[in-house]
């Protein structure tokens, strides 16, 4: 009788871990479909603006050709999307570029649309509030809270490399080197330091040492602002992307 007693505490034991397992993965698996049933309607709304929207002068154009790129890598993501974080990641690539589309809009002079969800690192990175002009080892750079025939390269502001950028117009994309190498490089404080240095609204309002410092002591939090450790552009060790990138059809409805 102990036995079987004994043999039913186990089956009992076993039957029910078999159920608590079943009931974690179909619980993971609907939040996963929730999860890439909301990625697929950011990108859906990403791509309506890009295939329908022509821009009309060179910000306009290159703010739009920045958001194609960031559609294209949004639905390379959404492909390879096997887990939430990684349908996250899609939900942030595709904002990112309705930041582009919405910048385009901008300088076309039409109805920019609602506002967007921040960025990670967005608000820590603060946004250019007057025009710039300086020149750093002999190279000539410029910025500027809107669009102008010499600022026609936007950024919708975020942390990059570990530094962040403020959200504005620049005469050319420098942060892109340090985007894709992972890295500053030697001049890059200078840079930092004379572009934004004494700037209201900006992380390196009172020089680029503390703006830096602030970048270093946040980086955590701008990578979590979405709800989870994702990376500005690129993959993941655990499964992860291999690109970054998209948010809803038209601009009405968002």
């Amino acid at each position: 009788m102990g036995t079987v007693l004994t043999i039913l505490v186990i089956a009992l034991i076993v039957g029910g871990a078999w159920w608590l397992i079943r009931q974690r993965s179909a619980a993971q698996a609907r939040e996963l479909e929730d999860a890439k049933s909301e990625a697929r309607r950011w990108v859906e709304r990403l791509g309506g603006q890009v295939l329908n929207l022509v821009g009309t002068d060179e910000a306009s154009r290159q703010a739009l050709a920045d958001a194609a790129e960031r559609y294209n890598a949004a639905g390379s993501q959404m492909e390879q999307a096997r887990s939430t974080v990684q349908a996250r990641q899609v939900i942030e690539t595709a904002h990112e570029g309705l930041y582009y589309v919405r910048a385009a809009r901008t300088a076309m002079g039409i109805d920019p649309g609602p506002e967007l969800p921040p960025l990670p690192g967005q608000q820590r990175a603060g946004a250019v509030s007057e025009e710039r002009d300086v020149e750093v080892e002999g190279h000539s750079y410029s910025a500027s809270p809107a669009p102008s025939g010499r600022n026609q390269h936007y950024y919708p502001g975020g942390v990059v490399a570990g530094r962040p950028v403020p959200q504005g117009w620049y005469s050319e994309p420098w942060w892109k080197p340090a985007l894709v190498a992972g890295a500053w490089g030697v001049g890059s404080a200078l840079l930092f330091s004379a572009m934004f240095s004494g700037m209201a609204g900006v992380a390196y309002a009172d020089g680029f040492s503390d703006g830096a410092a602030s970048a270093d002591g946040g980086a955590d939090d701008a990578q979590g602002d979405v709800g989870a450790d994702m990376g500005d552009q690129g993959g993941f060790d655990d499964g992860g992307f291999d690109a970054g990138g998209g948010f809803d059809g038209g601009f009405g409805d968002f």
